[in-house]
């Protein structure tokens, strides 16, 4: 059996630095890897030769990320992860919309980033393929874990990966309350630090989501003081 094809990564950042650091860890996780730190020349190569994942910085001269991913999404639905700062919420609403696939915050570290790419290449392989056996079914609420992949109703809602392992851990043990620090480590690891408001910010737009399909969707319950649980009746 012949050798699997490396999986390409396109990166478009108009810091050389990021640029630089980012594509020597990624290629040595053995991923094929263009950087670019102009975006209309890195649009132009996503366009002519769609990699298996784009890293595309939000704030950049000429076309921001924003622009560059709604050029990109007129002809295909390649997996997209935005490199955003702390004050980018409003842009980080809209890009999910758009269809972007996750967020890393920077200063962000490159194990985080490696860890999110396998998982949003991990749930695009599976795209077609047939259900885990790891399916977790809570009445209305399916989570397949290997594809990162959630339906609601059967209805499939697009959760980024830290959205998805925030509700997994919820539903891991319905009713059980668990608190800010507890879905940090779920979602990022013990070895990442981010504000007790980014869980409530994913919390706030995983709801939403779910809510587009089923208004009275309220299953993700918040107590006040404490933290997040869910509710599975």
């Amino acid at each position: 059996m012949g050798k699997k094809m490396s999986e390409k990564i396109i990166i478009i950042d108009d810091d050389n630095n990021i640029l630089t650091s980012v594509a020597v860890a990624l290629k040595a996780e053995g991923w094929v890897v263009k950087t670019f730190n102009d975006s209309e020349q890195g649009l132009i190569a996503l366009q002519r030769d769609t990699p298996d994942i784009a890293i595309l910085d939000i704030k950049m001269p000429k076309l921001d990320g924003m622009e560059v991913l709604k050029k990109l999404r007129e002809s295909n639905d390649v997996p997209v992860i935005f490199l955003t700062s702390k004050d980018d919420e409003i842009d980080e609403a809209i890009g999910l919309r758009m269809g972007a696939d996750d967020y890393i915050t920077k200063p962000f570290s490159q194990k985080l980033l490696i860890e999110r790419i396998r998982a949003v290449l991990r749930r695009s392989s599976y795209k077609n393929n047939d259900v885990s056996d790891k399916l977790i079914q809570r009445n209305n609420l399916s989570l397949d874990p290997d594809r990162h992949l959630c339906k609601w109703k059967g209805e499939e809602i697009r959760l980024t990966v830290t959205e998805f392992l925030i509700l997994y851990s919820l539903t891991q043990r319905p009713g059980l309350v668990k608190n800010r620090d507890q879905l940090i480590d779920a979602a990022y690891g013990e070895t990442i630090y981010v504000d007790d408001r980014t869980i409530d910010s994913h919390i706030k737009r995983m709801r939403r989501k779910f809510r587009v399909f089923d208004r009275d969707f309220d299953h993700i319950e918040t107590l006040y003081g404490v933290g997040y649980r869910y509710k599975d009746t």
